[in-house]
């Protein structure tokens, strides 16, 4: 018989919490990829295939964090953590010394927001990779 603490209790909300966090904060960049995409940044060379290529990525992490099993889920949330501190490294490389011979500027539209959801879907999916790894199925 195993018994349940209230320390395993509090681990299974804040894997739960970090996970559906994880998977929204995910798809709401792949939004904001694709959304741009749509809306001008596809005819930028190189910089339109990077937002597509975000785009898929973010969609199709986030589906896989919410169906995967629980001992998959700290892979998955692995490599979801190095992409969107990807794309975020992109982003402040575009804005401070151009990325691809492309500047952008934090006026551009959806450029805070980008920002904020991608910094806190990194550390989301760090510390979720970091606390499922800890404590497995």
């Amino acid at each position: 018989m195993t018994t349940t603490t209230a320390r395993d209790r509090r681990s299974d909300l804040l894997t739960w919490i970090l996970h559906v966090a994880g998977a929204a904060l995910l798809a709401a960049m792949a939004w904001i990829h694709l959304d741009l995409w749509f809306d001008g940044y596809r005819t930028i060379e190189v910089i339109g295939p990077g937002f597509m290529l975000n785009a898929i990525a973010g969609f199709a992490l986030a589906v896989a964090l919410l169906v995967v099993p629980r001992r998959l889920l700290w892979p998955v949330a692995a490599l979801g953590a190095p992409t969107v501190s990807g794309s975020l490294a992109a982003l402040l490389l575009s804005t401070t010394v151009g990325l691809f011979g492309f500047v952008e500027s934090t006026a551009a539209p959806l450029w805070w927001e980008t920002f904020w959801i991608e910094a806190a879907a990194a550390v989301a999916l760090a510390v979720l990779a970091l606390v499922a790894r800890r404590r497995p199925a």
